[in-house]
């Protein structure tokens, strides 16, 4: 093709930043969010979790009476106890966001759209986490709040001025988050929605209170810096003796969710999808 006086046509020239396919981190995890926001299972999941935080909250609070057997327990671990059980829920999310795509083998298109895979689990790590701390900070800054309330003529009143509680309520939503990412890196390196459910209630739920039993003081001292024990740590305003102080707890939840990725992450590079 000739211009009218007879020069050969030039093309544009399209530079790199401008390929709409191009590969980007922003576009990975763009991808991440649209896939976990757009899977049912993924509200119905993050919702049950908040509603039993919610209501188990609001039921501690309005079964409450001063000097029962309760009364020394602190107050943020009281209200929010029914964290344990939405961890469970968040638990089975982090496996099902990782695992549940190599049982539908849908992670064979997520991986030959990114061919580098280790962008693909670091972004549904960074989206996973994000919208778990989000939910379930909201939910138990939520339920303290409503919960409190009811416990205002109590033993148990408290406000979230009070020293160390709005930090135990960060902390119980960290705690959860951190829980769920480890079962998320769980999820990825094992492959398989149950086995990865096993793998966190034996490994992460069960052995730390086997080794508990043990005769042995530094067996004992390491168990606190267990997933489940660290956790426990973060969402209490008073710490009982014995406990791993806040610090060293988080940083442990930190390492603990760390290795699990990093070993996902170092399979992920070397396994088939």
């Amino acid at each position: 093709m000739t211009t009218a006086i007879g020069h050969p046509a030039t093309r544009p020239e399209r530079h790199p930043e401008e390929n709409p396919y191009r590969v980007t981190a922003t576009r990975v995890l763009r991808s991440e969010w649209h896939k976990l926001r757009s899977l049912r299972s993924s509200w119905i999941t993050l919702v049950s979790a908040s509603v039993l935080v919610l209501g188990i909250g609001v039921v501690m609070g309005a079964t409450y009476t001063s000097g029962g057997g309760d009364s020394d327990v602190d107050t943020v671990v009281l209200v929010l106890y029914g964290s344990v059980l939405g961890t469970l829920c968040t638990v089975v999310l982090g496996i099902l966001v990782t695992a549940g795509e190599y049982s539908t083998g849908l992670i064979r298109a997520s991986l030959t759209a990114v061919p580098r895979r280790l962008p693909v689990l670091w972004a549904k790590a960074a989206v996973f986490t994000v919208t778990v701390f989000v939910v379930m900070f909201t939910t138990a800054l939520l339920t303290f709040v409503i919960a409190q309330t009811l416990l205002h003529d109590t033993d148990q009143a408290a406000s979230l001025g009070d020293p160390g509680v709005f930090g135990a309520v960060v902390g119980n939503s960290a705690g959860v988050t951190l829980l769920s990412l480890i079962a998320l890196g769980l999820g990825a390196l094992i492959r398989s929605v149950p086995g990865a459910i096993g793998a966190f209630i034996g490994g992460v739920m069960i052995l730390p209170e086997v080794l508990s039993m043990l005769p042995y003081d530094a067996v004992r001292t390491a168990v606190t810096y267990f997933p489940t024990q660290a956790a426990g740590s973060l969402g209490s305003a008073t710490p009982l003796p014995g406990e791993a102080p806040v610090g060293g707890a988080l940083l442990a939840l930190c390492l603990w969710a760390g290795t699990t990725l990093c070993a996902a992450a170092l399979l992920l590079g070397r396994r088939d999808a």
